[in-house]
């Protein structure tokens, strides 16, 4: 008897295959998982009694590029398991404010036993924000005279710093923002002075179940509409002018960091790095803004990929390769970020 043929519309449009082998469509944007089955004899496949239908996708980029042609996005985002991936932040958020904040056991004092040297050099980093101070009395502008902080303490606190605001933008976009009920401007506002301790529980917050969204709050691509006023609003449409300066801020950490004061006699390279471990050993906030990198190198990615849609098409590829690497990733992907009234359409 003779086999019933159908079209196979693929890249090869002369070939065929037998009708038994003929999938229902899938929609590569809601698969189930696991996307695998146990693969069929070579018996089974020329009968056409395969469970495993030929067109649905054996690698999640067939279903990212199917997702691309229908205008839609895909999250790249580290979300699998949200319900085990939330309960590991908040206890990530738990061990990050009791072993910081609580407990005598890290380096330096707790915030219950803080001496007066761990203020003042706290407030001598503050005044010395981004470089602002220590440049102007570069160019001659003494108005007023920058704290004399060793420059590794300086690099490392505005490099965390420029880090912190760099988040605005991400935040106020984000396309799960909506999950969080309070305020991202305070949010943000905190995160500035205490960063992860409140950036942790949005991360885990933004997991929380998917509520059914109504459509007049969502945007002609399909996600939610932004509705911005006053500082997010600002932040967002400044997005370039904050890479920039926060991108000059990064890199001006990193070359302080080896030639900051020089005329002041903090040292070389050699004596600069012992200085650095002995702060980092000895200082907790010094000793938390190393948490705060890592951790930032973690969130980096994790929002950049839930959030690409919102870059520029033409370097959306380029972004999801830079987006791991810290502090710069965040740097394109603001430069990147489509116009405002793109982002409000």
């Amino acid at each position: 008897m003779a086999r019933l043929m159908v079209p196979w519309k693929g890249a090869h449009s002369a070939q065929f295959r037998p009708a038994a082998q003929v999938s229902p469509p899938w929609r590569p944007c809601s698969l189930p998982t696991p996307l695998f089955k146990p693969a069929v004899s070579a018996a089974a496949f020329w009968r056409g009694r395969g469970d495993t239908p030929l067109t649905r996708p054996f690698l999640p980029s067939f279903a990212r590029a199917h997702c691309e042609r229908q205008g839609k996005h895909r999250a790249t985002g580290p979300v699998q398991n949200p319900a085990v991936l939330q309960a590991c932040l908040w206890l990530l958020a738990s061990v990050y404010v009791f072993w910081l904040f609580i407990l005598p056991y890290a380096p330096g004092d707790p915030v219950w036993a803080i001496k007066l040297d761990t203020i003042t050099m706290i407030l001598d980093l503050s005044l010395n924000f981004l470089f602002i101070l220590p440049l102007t009395n570069l160019l001659g502008i003494h108005v007023l005279e920058s704290p004399a902080v060793h420059p590794t303490a300086e690099a490392l606190f505005n490099l965390v710093m420029g880090w912190s605001i760099m988040f605005a933008p991400m935040l106020f976009t984000d396309e799960r923002r909506k999950r969080y009920s309070g305020s991202l401007v305070a949010l943000w506002g905190i995160q500035m002075f205490l960063t992860n301790t409140v950036l942790i529980p949005y991360m885990a917050i933004r997991l929380n179940h998917e509520d059914r969204i109504n459509e007049d709050v969502l945007s002609k691509t399909g996600s939610v509409k932004l509705e911005l006023s006053g500082v997010q609003k600002v932040m967002v449409s400044g997005a370039r002018v904050v890479s920039v300066v926060c991108g000059a801020v990064g890199l001006i950490s990193v070359l302080w960091f080896f030639l900051g004061r020089a005329d002041e006699g903090f040292g070389n390279f050699s004596d600069r790095w012992t200085f650095f471990l002995e702060y980092l050993a000895s200082d907790r906030p010094g000793y938390a803004f190393v948490w705060d990198i890592c951790l930032y190198s973690l969130f980096q990615p994790w929002l950049i990929g839930d959030n690409l849609d919102k870059v520029q098409k033409r370097k959306s590829e380029i972004i999801g390769y830079l987006r791991f690497i810290p502090y710069v990733g965040l740097v394109a992907y603001l430069w990147s970020l489509s116009d405002f009234e793109e982002l409000e359409a």
